[in-house]
């Protein structure tokens, strides 16, 4: 059985994120939410990348519990900074698994459901 996430379209919280990586879009995972900013749905699940990458990061919430992960996040990013974050190391290396979006399944809101069609 897949594992569930959800999309969350312009975020506060990935609105914040890119403010501070200095990015256009933004795509950041909470839990088992995806918060988008700047990008659409439709856009995002395209990019097969992009979303393996997310993936990743909903996997290792639920592997570590969100307490857990939030603290050794921020400890790897504190340590070695955001890109040698062990974390965003993992994510990119999700990027190349072909098989990653098999174990998900995306549960639009209503107004998603009806753009996505």
């Amino acid at each position: 059985m897949a594992d569930t996430f959800h999309i969350k379209e312009d975020s506060f919280w990935a609105k914040l994120a890119a403010k501070r990586m200095k990015a256009d879009k933004m795509a950041m995972v909470l839990g088992t939410t995806i918060h988008l900013y700047n990008t659409q749905p439709q856009e995002f699940l395209r990019n097969k990348r992009w979303l393996r990458h997310e993936l990743a990061h909903i996997r290792q919430f639920r592997q570590y519990g969100w307490i857990r992960f939030l603290f050794l996040y921020l400890v790897e990013s504190v340590r070695k900074g955001y890109y040698m974050n062990r974390f965003e190391v993992e994510a990119r290396e999700a990027e190349q698994d072909p098989f990653l979006e098999d174990k998900y399944s995306f549960i639009p809101n209503f107004a998603q459901s009806e753009n996505l069609t």
